[in-house]
């Protein structure tokens, strides 16, 4: 039997919102046996036991909106961009310690593939939860990557959907409507799906039982995403209170992706931001027309955040391992409270991936998938950044202590 004991912890369980000072957390096999606070020690026995010396105790961070580095077969051979995508997987893992991430549209499946690999124990990486293609209309979202198939008639989707089913996806993504990032076809309140199309697409999903992450920037296509049963929605960029209300009444998610519009150089507001668009190097005209729409997704995404509807963290840009920290940056700047953006990227994430009953949190009997931070990030979420230690089911997989 393994047991490790972490001790001398602050405890931020992502449970209770008040820190947990002196606590120890036991692991055994993978999973937390006890918690202790207030000094309590547990046994010891033959138990290795790692010193945290106050450091911040959390669990592991998510995202649930990620999409591989956007580059075609005539950018870099297939094999290339497989084991690319591993490695910043990996480094989301080691670097900032995101121990899940949710895809949102890969090509040639290579979620999968790492999914199964990291699941096998081939190789140490975070949990991948795969989606395969996202799936769109001719003249649809995001079709120059290859990341997305281009889809029409209600046969059209129905196919394409078993076809990532086939391939051992684990939900399935239908972009519904536009963008902020594409060309001029590609307008975010514009939808692209017929009545009849949505309707098949949603039935083979729900015949199946495969749950439906939906791109769904505008009110039209939310409200008939929710109202046809999508689990979560990701954007929402313009909403209206009907979406709202409909959020609670079909008990259906919300992902926001604020990076997409809030990332830049007009609204950088600290030194990650600038870091970040920097390597970017985002063209002109779509900062244009990011700019043009943060107002109304910052308006909807409090409104929604105030109205109590289930939110989840998910960051839609790269390098993976920054992308999540980002996020919750931009979630804090647009009026969230740290702890509210700890469960989104925590608890809430987990749930979002169907997971909750064993990640997402620290109490007894869950996977001990951990990080160690040296400052709280209840104090200032940026403090995530300050990483010392990533466990996966309790073994050091990253340790940053000088």
């Amino acid at each position: 039997m393994q047991r490790t004991i972490l001790s001398n912890a602050t405890l931020i369980d992502c449970v209770h919102p008040a820190l947990a000072a002196n606590a120890s957390v036991v692991v055994e096999n993978g999973r937390i046996t006890d918690i202790l606070t207030d000094g309590h020690k547990p046994v010891m026995g033959d138990a290795t036991v790692v010193d945290l010396k106050g450091a911040y105790l959390l669990p592991g961070l998510w995202d649930v909106h990620i999409h591989p580095d956007y580059l075609t077969l005539a950018d870099a051979p297939l094999a290339e961009q497989v084991a690319l995508f591993g490695h910043r997987l990996m480094s989301g893992l080691t670097e900032s310690g995101i121990i899940g991430f949710r895809c949102a549209g890969t090509h040639s499946f290579m979620d999968v593939a790492w999914k199964r690999a990291f699941d096998s124990g081939q190789y140490v990486g975070p949990r991948v939860y795969a989606s395969g293609h996202f799936l769109t209309t001719t003249g649809g979202h995001f079709l120059t990557t290859g990341h997305a198939l281009e889809c029409d008639s209600p046969y059209g989707f129905v196919k394409a959907i078993r076809e990532q089913i086939k391939n051992g996806v684990d939900h399935i993504k239908l972009n519904l409507s536009g963008g902020i990032m594409g060309p001029a076809w590609d307008r975010h309140w514009h939808s692209f799906l017929l009545e009849d199309e949505l309707k098949a697409a949603f039935a083979i999903c729900r015949q199946r039982e495969f749950k439906v992450m939906a791109h769904a920037t505008n009110p039209d296509a939310v409200k008939n995403a929710i109202r046809y049963g999508a689990h979560s929605i990701e954007h929402g960029y313009i909403m209206d209170d009907e979406c709202i209300d409909l959020f609670f009444k079909h008990d259906a998610w919300y992902v926001p992706t604020l990076a997409i519009s809030h990332l830049t150089p007009n609204q950088a507001g600290n030194e990650w931001e600038r870091a970040y668009l920097a390597q970017r190097n985002l063209p002109p005209s779509l900062c244009c027309r990011a700019d043009a729409a943060a107002d109304v997704h910052a308006t909807w995404f409090s409104k929604a955040l105030k109205a109590g509807v289930k939110m989840a963290l998910g960051s839609d840009i790269r390098p993976l391992k920054d992308a999540a920290l980002l996020e919750m940056g931009l979630w804090v700047k647009d009026g969230a409270t740290p702890w509210q953006t700890l469960l989104a990227a925590t608890k809430n994430a987990a749930a979002v991936c169907g997971v909750a009953d064993d990640l997402g949190t620290i109490e007894v009997g869950k996977l001990a998938d951990l990080i160690v931070v040296a400052a709280n990030p209840l104090d200032d979420i940026n403090n995530v950044r300050q990483l010392l230690l990533v466990l996966k089911e309790g073994r050091i997989v990253s340790d940053k202590r000088s």
